[in-house]
């Protein structure tokens, strides 16, 4: 076999990098099959490599890939594949369009992520923040996924996680009379920025913090513009302590605060601009109160080793009852927060520089063992609190946090995210009770449609990721893994159809059926579509695909 592409130069290990996504992407999308090569013609055009290794989790790796018999520019591949599926329709080539120059923009962030790490590979001796900048090459079925529209070069030193930058925030004083928040929880959110800033406020007004990115922007903009000339907003500029941003850019940590903050950041990541809106804001405060109430009770008491990390409290600044993008959602910092690892961290590859951090652990322990843990500690107490509550979790790799021992066996697990909370509607009269309100702030939606989600972002985004990671390192088969996922749930099926009515029905779906929903990413980016604006129901485009729980059921 040819030496791993993505052993290469920096340049070369991101431009493979991109390439194998985009195959990933048309082999999932297209349920292609992946045997020895894999070729797919565009516009009359073959692009095909060797098969590495075939994944029945999805986790391809390919050799060299060649369009019509000449080394592939991924730039150039995404824009054949783009028009290919996109056909003649004047927006869809708009699409394209937009795809060609993200998948660029992508690839010269991936090089300079790569060169800089294999040139300081050591990370923070902070774990948690370790493993929170640890994905260089960004979601491995996406065709551009360090595309930050908006970001400069200079900027990007400074804001990305993959280069360890760090920046104190950027500070507004703003008039009581234009600033909303919560909190329910812990130190009132004015407060609590004060403190955070060192400062206090003058008499009748409030510290907000933005992110220095953000805050720029944000004094461009008209409405902005307005609070400021008129006198009810003012722009203090950056100071206090360096904050580092976390895997999704704009939630900021620092070592030893007893909070983390989501700020609103107005740039294109992937498919999305990250601003949040009122109804997210309050999200948080919502779930809070509804498991301090006890709603969730049965899912703690099985499983205490797994929580949900709160966000009580927020900030906004929203003259008229709307929300200018400059706002902040607290999140609490759990004091044990030193034994969890961002999902996404653990799994991702470090080429040229050595094997995952989950690959590390699994090296020196028992790869089903670790997989069974993970399983019954955090996937299955989800399934648990989705089974009792109605509670479906956005769960994805990068909102899940997995707890570990000093060995790095797994004793548990978190959820962290006040924006990714499913209510499938049959749920909704009891939320609404138990708090005594109207209305609830979480994404209700039915409850076939909450079914969907999870599969992904449980199931084929964050559970399979794990038996993908072990097996492509080489440390375990992955048919094997299916199999001992696949007994720990059903072991588990008779707790979770105690926990609700029909509590079992997701997890036995996983089990039983031959197909499961599965998010296209590629089709989703060509379509143009923004997932955080888009209506609940046609946030993405899915699409059936084989489930490879199935094979792991077979499997001796």
């Amino acid at each position: 076999m040819t030496p791993d592409p993505l052993e290469g130069d920096p340049r070369s290990t991101a431009e493979h990098a991109h390439l194998e996504a985009l195959l990933r992407c048309w082999v999932r999308e297209r349920n292609a099959p992946v045997a020895d090569r894999v070729r797919v013609d565009v516009l009359g055009l073959p692009l095909e490599a060797e098969v590495r290794y075939a994944s029945p989790t999805g986790r391809h790796r390919f050799g060299p890939v060649t369009l019509a018999g000449r080394p592939a520019d991924p730039v150039v591949a995404a824009a054949l594949v783009g028009a290919e599926l996109a056909g003649g329709e004047r927006a869809a080539r708009e699409h394209v369009a937009d795809l060609v120059e993200r998948t660029a923009e992508s690839v010269r962030r991936v090089a300079e992520f790569v060169d800089y790490r294999r040139r300081e590979p050591v990370g923070p001796a902070d774990r948690f923040l370790d493993s929170e900048q640890r994905l260089l090459l960004g979601h491995l079925h996406h065709p551009a996924p360090k595309s930050r529209d908006g970001l400069s070069d200079a900027d990007n030193a400074r804001y990305a996680p993959e280069l360890r930058g760090s920046f104190p925030l950027f500070w507004f004083s703003a008039a009581r009379e234009v600033v909303s928040h919560g909190s329910v929880a812990g130190p009132d959110a004015v407060t609590l920025m004060s403190t955070l800033a060192g400062r206090d406020p003058e008499p009748g007004r409030v510290l907000v913090p933005a992110h220095p990115w953000q805050a720029h922007d944000l004094l461009s903009r008209p409405r902005i513009a307005s609070l400021v000339s008129r006198g009810l907003l003012e722009p203090l500029g950056e100071f206090g302590p360096a904050w580092s941003p976390t895997s999704s850019l704009r939630t900021v940590y620092r070592t030893g605060a007893p909070v983390m903050l989501k700020l609103s950041l107005g740039l294109r990541i992937t498919n999305s601009r990250r601003e949040s809106t009122s109804t997210e804001l309050r999200r948080g405060s919502e779930v809070h109160l509804l498991l301090e109430s006890g709603y969730a009770s049965g899912t703690e008491k099985a499983h205490p080793e797994f929580s949900v990390v709160r966000d009580p409290s927020w900030l906004a600044v929203d003259e008229g009852g709307e929300v200018t993008g400059l706002d902040v959602a607290v999140r609490e910092v759990p004091e044990d927060i030193g034994d969890s690892r961002c999902l996404a961290g653990m799994v991702a590859p470090r080429p040229g520089i050595g094997r995952s951090l989950l690959g590390e652990l699994v090296l020196r322990l028992n790869a089903a063992e670790w997989v069974a843990d993970y399983t019954d500690r955090v996937l299955v107490p989800m399934l648990r609190l989705y089974a009792e509550t109605g509670i479906g979790l956005e769960a994805h790799q990068q909102n899940t946090l997995v707890r570990l021992d000093p060995a790095g066996r797994v004793v548990g697990g978190r959820y962290r995210d006040n924006q990714g909370y499913y209510l499938a509607s049959s749920h909704l009269p009891r939320v609404l009770e138990r708090l005594g309100v109207e209305e609830s702030t979480l994404a209700v939606v039915d409850d076939a449609i909450v079914d969907d989600r999870l599969t992904y972002y449980l199931l084929r985004n964050q559970a399979l990721a794990v038996i993908g990671c072990i097996g492509v390192e080489g440390l375990a088969d992955e048919r094997d893994l299916l199999g001992v996922m696949a007994a720990r749930l059903e072991a588990a099926l008779p707790a979770l159809a105690e926990a609700g009515p029909d509590g079992d029905r997701l997890a036995r779906r996983w089990l039983e059926a031959d197909v499961l929903p599965c998010k296209a990413n590629l089709l989703t980016r060509l379509e143009g579509i923004d997932e955080v604006l888009a209506p609940l129901d046609a946030q993405s485009v899915y699409f059936d695909a084989p489930n490879p729980l199935r094979e792991g059921r077979c499997a001796p």
